[in-house]
Protein backbone atom coordinates (compact mmCIF):
# COMPACT_ATOMS: atom_id res chain seq x y z
CA UNK A 1 0.00 0.00 0.00
CA UNK A 2 1.27 3.56 -1.00
CA UNK A 3 1.48 6.22 1.08
CA UNK A 4 -1.19 8.88 1.51
CA UNK A 5 1.38 11.66 2.03
CA UNK A 6 3.50 12.21 -0.71
CA UNK A 7 6.37 14.64 1.00
CA UNK A 8 7.06 11.63 3.77
CA UNK A 9 7.49 9.05 0.42
CA UNK A 10 9.78 11.80 -1.19
CA UNK A 11 12.21 12.09 2.20
CA UNK A 12 15.16 10.10 2.13
CA UNK A 13 15.26 7.63 5.05
CA UNK A 14 17.45 9.00 8.22
CA UNK A 15 20.92 7.79 8.49
CA UNK A 16 22.27 7.08 11.63
CA UNK A 17 24.55 10.36 11.41
CA UNK A 18 28.50 10.82 11.74
CA UNK A 19 29.84 8.64 14.64
CA UNK A 20 30.68 9.96 17.67
CA UNK A 21 33.10 8.74 19.59
CA UNK A 22 30.54 8.00 22.86
CA UNK A 23 29.94 4.78 20.03
CA UNK A 24 33.27 3.30 20.68
CA UNK A 25 33.94 4.15 24.34
CA UNK A 26 35.20 1.10 25.00
CA UNK A 27 37.71 1.23 22.33
CA UNK A 28 38.91 4.75 22.58
CA UNK A 29 39.53 7.10 25.81
CA UNK A 30 37.11 9.87 24.75
CA UNK A 31 39.11 12.34 26.72
CA UNK A 32 42.60 11.31 24.90
CA UNK A 33 41.15 11.26 21.46
CA UNK A 34 39.62 14.93 21.89
CA UNK A 35 43.05 16.52 22.62
CA UNK A 36 43.78 15.41 19.36
CA UNK A 37 41.12 16.69 17.48
CA UNK A 38 41.22 20.02 20.19
CA UNK A 39 44.76 20.36 17.60
CA UNK A 40 42.74 21.36 14.26
CA UNK A 41 41.19 24.66 12.75
CA UNK A 42 37.87 25.08 13.42
CA UNK A 43 36.95 24.98 10.07
CA UNK A 44 38.50 20.98 9.34
CA UNK A 45 40.02 18.18 10.94
CA UNK A 46 43.36 18.13 8.73
CA UNK A 47 45.67 18.24 11.31
CA UNK A 48 44.10 15.34 13.39
CA UNK A 49 43.69 13.31 10.46
CA UNK A 50 47.23 13.34 9.15
CA UNK A 51 48.46 12.15 12.60
CA UNK A 52 45.57 9.23 12.46
CA UNK A 53 45.98 8.13 9.08
CA UNK A 54 49.57 8.75 10.08
CA UNK A 55 48.85 5.81 13.32
CA UNK A 56 47.50 3.49 10.31
CA UNK A 57 50.21 3.36 8.48
CA UNK A 58 52.98 3.42 11.23
CA UNK A 59 50.66 0.26 12.94
CA UNK A 60 50.97 -1.99 9.50
CA UNK A 61 54.13 -1.57 9.43
CA UNK A 62 54.77 -2.39 12.37
CA UNK A 63 52.84 -5.58 12.31
CA UNK A 64 54.37 -6.47 9.30
CA UNK A 65 57.73 -6.35 11.59
CA UNK A 66 56.00 -8.05 14.37
CA UNK A 67 55.43 -11.01 12.35
CA UNK A 68 58.82 -11.26 10.53
CA UNK A 69 60.25 -10.92 14.41
CA UNK A 70 57.90 -14.25 15.51
CA UNK A 71 59.17 -15.89 12.25
CA UNK A 72 62.95 -15.06 13.25
CA UNK A 73 62.41 -15.76 17.36
CA UNK A 74 63.72 -12.28 18.20
CA UNK A 75 61.97 -11.31 21.63
CA UNK A 76 63.82 -8.36 22.65
CA UNK A 77 62.82 -6.93 19.14
CA UNK A 78 59.32 -8.26 19.87
CA UNK A 79 59.34 -6.41 23.17
CA UNK A 80 60.81 -3.36 21.32
CA UNK A 81 58.48 -3.31 18.71
CA UNK A 82 55.19 -3.94 21.29
CA UNK A 83 56.54 -0.88 23.64
CA UNK A 84 56.77 1.51 20.33
CA UNK A 85 53.47 0.58 18.97
CA UNK A 86 52.04 0.86 22.69
CA UNK A 87 53.13 4.65 23.14
CA UNK A 88 51.37 5.50 19.45
CA UNK A 89 48.16 4.09 20.52
CA UNK A 90 48.17 5.30 23.89
CA UNK A 91 48.70 8.73 22.57
CA UNK A 92 45.49 8.31 20.42
CA UNK A 93 43.78 6.93 23.21
CA UNK A 94 43.23 3.32 21.93
CA UNK A 95 43.13 1.35 24.73
CA UNK A 96 42.71 -2.22 23.69
CA UNK A 97 45.10 -1.61 21.29
CA UNK A 98 47.52 0.01 23.71
CA UNK A 99 46.71 -3.34 26.39
CA UNK A 100 47.68 -5.64 23.93
CA UNK A 101 50.38 -3.94 22.50
CA UNK A 102 51.94 -3.75 26.47
CA UNK A 103 51.12 -7.54 26.51
CA UNK A 104 53.26 -8.05 23.53
CA UNK A 105 56.39 -6.08 25.08
CA UNK A 106 55.95 -8.46 28.23
CA UNK A 107 56.22 -11.67 26.21
CA UNK A 108 58.66 -10.41 24.23
CA UNK A 109 61.06 -9.41 27.82
CA UNK A 110 60.44 -12.76 28.81
CA UNK A 111 57.63 -12.08 31.23
CA UNK A 112 54.06 -12.89 31.72
CA UNK A 113 51.11 -10.27 30.21
CA UNK A 114 51.55 -8.68 33.19
CA UNK A 115 55.01 -7.95 32.64
CA UNK A 116 55.71 -9.46 36.86
CA UNK A 117 56.82 -13.14 36.31
CA UNK A 118 59.08 -14.38 34.54
CA UNK A 119 58.15 -16.76 31.17
CA UNK A 120 61.89 -18.41 30.81
CA UNK A 121 60.25 -20.61 27.56
CA UNK A 122 60.65 -18.51 24.83
CA UNK A 123 58.53 -20.92 22.41
CA UNK A 124 55.93 -20.02 24.58
CA UNK A 125 56.34 -16.12 25.09
CA UNK A 126 56.42 -16.39 21.18
CA UNK A 127 52.94 -18.48 20.71
CA UNK A 128 51.70 -15.60 23.23
CA UNK A 129 52.80 -12.77 21.10
CA UNK A 130 51.33 -14.78 17.98
CA UNK A 131 47.86 -15.15 19.84
CA UNK A 132 48.48 -11.68 21.19
CA UNK A 133 48.82 -9.82 17.99
CA UNK A 134 46.02 -11.25 16.22
CA UNK A 135 43.94 -10.29 19.26
CA UNK A 136 45.40 -6.50 18.86
CA UNK A 137 44.85 -6.62 14.73
CA UNK A 138 41.13 -7.48 15.85
CA UNK A 139 41.20 -4.30 17.96
CA UNK A 140 43.15 -2.50 15.43
CA UNK A 141 39.98 -2.88 12.95
CA UNK A 142 37.87 -2.30 14.70
CA UNK A 143 39.24 1.50 15.71
CA UNK A 144 40.41 2.25 12.17
CA UNK A 145 37.49 1.48 10.82
CA UNK A 146 35.51 3.99 13.06
CA UNK A 147 38.52 6.28 12.17
CA UNK A 148 38.23 6.44 8.84
CA UNK A 149 34.51 7.04 8.96
CA UNK A 150 35.07 9.76 11.53
CA UNK A 151 36.95 11.32 9.22
CA UNK A 152 34.20 11.00 6.08
CA UNK A 153 35.06 7.83 4.23
CA UNK A 154 32.27 6.03 3.29
CA UNK A 155 33.06 2.81 4.72
CA UNK A 156 30.45 0.03 6.42
CA UNK A 157 30.70 -0.38 10.10
CA UNK A 158 33.31 -3.69 10.81
CA UNK A 159 29.85 -5.44 12.38
CA UNK A 160 27.94 -4.93 8.86
CA UNK A 161 31.48 -5.92 6.76
CA UNK A 162 31.69 -9.12 9.45
CA UNK A 163 28.10 -9.89 9.28
CA UNK A 164 27.98 -9.54 4.79
CA UNK A 165 31.26 -11.88 4.73
CA UNK A 166 29.34 -14.06 7.27
CA UNK A 167 26.48 -14.26 5.08
CA UNK A 168 28.98 -14.57 1.70
CA UNK A 169 30.55 -17.35 3.57
CA UNK A 170 27.42 -19.47 4.39
CA UNK A 171 26.03 -19.02 0.87
CA UNK A 172 29.16 -20.27 -0.82
CA UNK A 173 29.70 -23.22 1.18
CA UNK A 174 25.71 -23.89 1.04
CA UNK A 175 25.60 -23.77 -2.97
CA UNK A 176 28.32 -26.65 -3.73
CA UNK A 177 25.94 -28.64 -1.52
CA UNK A 178 22.76 -27.83 -3.65
CA UNK A 179 24.85 -28.67 -6.96
CA UNK A 180 26.21 -31.99 -5.57
CA UNK A 181 22.69 -33.22 -4.83
CA UNK A 182 21.60 -31.75 -7.80
CA UNK A 183 23.99 -34.07 -9.83
CA UNK A 184 22.65 -37.22 -8.27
Amino acid sequence: MAPTDPKKAAEPAKTEGPPQLSDVKELIDASTFEQILEMDDDDDRDFSKGIVYGFFDQAENTFNKIEKAIKDKKLDELSSLGHFLKGSSATLGLTNVKDGCEKIQHYGAGKDETGAVDEPDDEVSLKNIDTTLKEVKVEYAKVENFLRRLYGEDIKPVEEEAKETKETKETKEAKPKAESKDSK
